[in-house]
């Protein structure tokens, strides 16, 4: 994690028009943080410093369970606010979120601004919009993800999850989240390659036909 300058910090404040979700100057309580993938925006069982809007980039979110398995609950997109249900008290501790490319995320410090940020009533209306978004789109992919075949949520996943058209994915973890065996997932990654969609290689899948991809994953839209 780096810690962009005064000027980047400008230039990421005005493009992304953050001001605009709040009543007060948030300029004074702000940083901006530069991660590379594979790093941590936040910890599992931490107490977040900052809410965090990642403006740039992609994440997923895990969880750990008590018997040491970690699982993979969602894939995080820009923009989006992260660690505003432990900003709300709901959940003191968090769950992991770690970026699988480089991210720019705008860190709002909570203890310096925290009394502001509750009472702020233009910023919780627009938290109280995105949650219940959030709530929305979760409930409507998962009903459609019960109608359509792996095919389909894989093409989605891959197009998702994917970094210049390459895909590196853990196989047991993507088996997992999406609830089908291993062998299934083998099967369907092997349909994509047949078809001329995707194709194997040493650290995972590249993206032949991106056209025929979305075609897949659109279905389910």
């Amino acid at each position: 994690m780096n810690t962009l300058n005064e000027a980047e910090k400008a230039y990421y404040l005005k493009n992304y028009t953050i001001q605009s979700f709040f009543s007060f100057d948030i300029s004074p309580f702000v940083q901006v943080f530069q991660f590379d993938k594979g790093d941590f925006i936040i910890q599992e069982g931490a107490e977040p410093e900052y809410l965090f809007y990642m403006v740039e980039g992609k994440a997923k979110l895990y969880v750990t369970h008590k018997n040491g398995k970690v699982s993979l609950i969602n894939f995080l997109t820009s923009p989006i606010f992260m660690g505003e249900i432990e900003l709300l008290n709901e959940e003191k501790y968090s769950k992991s979120i770690q970026t699988s490319s480089k991210s720019i995320c705008i860190g709002i410090a909570i203890e310096k601004c925290k009394e502001k940020l509750l009472a702020d009533a233009h910023f919780l209306r627009y938290l109280c919009v995105f949650l219940s978004n959030k709530s929305t789109v979760h409930s409507t992919k998962y009903t459609k993800h019960q109608a359509y075949p792996l095919e389909n949520k894989l093409a989605e996943f891959i197009l998702l999850s994917s970094h210049q058209n390459m895909y590196k994915e853990k196989h047991t973890e993507i088996s997992e989240y999406f609830g089908v065996s291993y062998r299934h997932l083998l099967h369907t990654f092997a349909q994509l390659s047949q078809a001329g969609i995707i194709e194997k290689m040493k650290m995972g899948y590249i993206i032949l036909d991106r056209e025929k991809l979305q075609a897949l994953a659109d279905e389910i839209k």
